[in-house]
């Protein structure tokens, strides 16, 4: 059983967030079960800890017991899909101390979604100037493929193709939950007994002699 996180930063109910955030889960459920896996899915609504975050914030001896439950779930997760509003440009205040709020090591290696909703299309660009960098800096292993949607998309052939984005991504995280990957600091990848997919260790047989490298370059 694989474990599916979202946390949404939406702060009205029903919020565009949340409904993107759905949308990424299901399709994100039904590719992990189409490869053989069942999954949990686990929601965080951000609004709800607004009032342990701010105390959290500012008294970290403080008693939060939402938050901390929050916080089991990702240390717990195989996956994530974070979704934001955008606020002033970028993601949301209450969304920025959530992840403010957590340990260091919390999100290493976490297969993650990201996306945002606007009202208009001009904020596309949060993706890569701060949402990226923000998981980048938390050591979250963030899939090629983020979804933005704006209001003026709901309805509209722009519409479809934030669909196509949506099962992108999903394909994307489903992969990197049914077979993660170990992070290796090697040349080469033993892909013996894997059936294609790299092994979780590397054998000294795995390694390409530096000599045999350099062959190529010899005159």
């Amino acid at each position: 059983m694989r474990s599916l996180l979202v946390i949404s930063a939406g702060l009205s109910q029903p919020s565009s967030s949340r409904k993107l955030a759905d949308r990424l889960a299901e399709a994100t459920r039904a590719k992990i079960c189409a490869r053989g896996e069942g999954t949990r899915v686990d929601v965080i609504e951000i609004r709800d800890l607004a009032g342990e975050l701010a105390t959290a914030m500012t008294d970290w001896s403080a008693q939060t017991p939402l938050l901390a439950k929050a916080k089991h779930l990702v240390t717990h997760a195989d996956g994530l899909i974070a979704v934001t509003p955008v606020f002033q440009g970028s993601y949301s205040g209450l969304f920025k101390m959530f992840f403010d709020t957590l340990e260091p090591a919390a999100l290493d290696g976490l297969p993650t979604i990201i996306a945002a909703t606007a009202g208009s299309s001009r904020h596309s660009l949060i993706l890569d100037y701060a949402l990226r960098p923000l998981f980048n800096y938390l050591h979250a292993s963030v899939v090629p493929t983020g979804v933005f949607q704006a209001a003026e998309d709901f309805g509209t052939p722009e519409g479809d193709r934030i669909a196509a984005r949506i099962e992108r991504s999903a394909n994307q995280l489903a992969d990197q939950i049914v077979a993660p990957r170990d992070r290796v600091t090697g040349i080469a990848e033993d892909f013996s007994n894997q059936g294609g997919r790299p092994a979780t260790a590397l054998s000294k047989d795995s390694f390409i002699p530096l000599e045999k490298l350099l062959n190529g370059y010899e005159k």
